[in-house]
């Protein structure tokens, strides 16, 4: 048994109890909701570790819930597409979600993605404190170990946990071309595809929140053709006690 809560939105409700008596039965305590307005009830008394959410929904669909809880950043959110709906996918990721699930799949292909957004961790740890290593790239800190960026203010900027694990990549390996294979298998091991545009689009939207959170560094991450990025801006230790730029 483990200590982690999955939050199940799916309104077919064969596929949610099957799922989540499977998800049970792996040791995980599953909350279900059958549409956004249960998810809201749901949410509203516990955070889920990670949620599991489903496009095709009545009244509030799966891409609308995404948009506005993904902001957050402390839920990892798989997607459930219907399958060949690329557009819907990509979309998906646009607005923040970790991994996503075509329709129909294996439940234990939901479960390795799980584990790995998991170990990922996409819940913001407590405070930093002296001994976690903190970087600095231009007016933004950066706390590998806490999972965080702030700006110069001191003010969290949010990312997904997949946005996190992409920025984590790029600053412990500053000024080296990595390529979307080798940013595929240190984000996504073993669940990652050989086409996945999980790499390109979460990219895309670390870029933006970036540029947002600090306009003097616009151009941190950028694209080689036929290489794939690198990570062009400074990066330097933060030592305990330094107060922020």
């Amino acid at each position: 048994m483990t200590d982690k809560t999955i939050l199940l939105v799916e309104d077919d409700a064969e596929i949610r109890d099957l799922l989540s008596a499977f998800l049970r039965r792996e040791g995980f305590a599953v909350e279900t909701a059958g549409d956004s307005r249960a998810m809201d009830v749901v949410l509203a008394r516990l955070s889920p570790d990670a949620m599991v959410l489903d496009i095709m929904l009545p009244g509030e669909d799966g891409l609308s819930i995404c948009r506005r809880i993904a902001p957050r950043g402390d839920i990892p959110i798989i997607m459930l597409t219907a399958k060949g709906d690329d557009i819907d996918r990509i979309v998906g990721l646009e607005l923040g979600a970790d991994d996503y699930l075509p329709k129909p799949f294996n439940p234990r292909e939901l479960l390795a993605r799980l584990r790995a957004v998991l170990r990922r961790g996409g819940r913001p740890a407590p405070a930093a404190t002296p001994t976690r290593r903190r970087l600095r790239v231009g007016s933004l800190t950066v706390d590998l170990d806490g999972r965080l960026v702030e700006d110069a203010g001191g003010r969290r900027v949010a990312l997904t946990s997949a946005e996190f694990d992409l920025l984590a990549c790029f600053v412990e390996h500053p000024r080296r071309v990595l390529s979307r294979d080798q940013l595929l298998d240190w984000t996504r091991g073993r669940s990652a595809d050989p086409f996945d545009r999980t790499i390109d689009v979460g990219i895309s939207r670390l870029r933006r929140k970036l540029e947002a959170a600090d306009a003097a560094v616009p151009a941190l991450i950028n694209t080689v053709r036929n290489g794939g990025y690198i990570f062009s801006g400074d990066v330097t230790e933060v030592r305990s006690g330094e107060a922020r730029p």
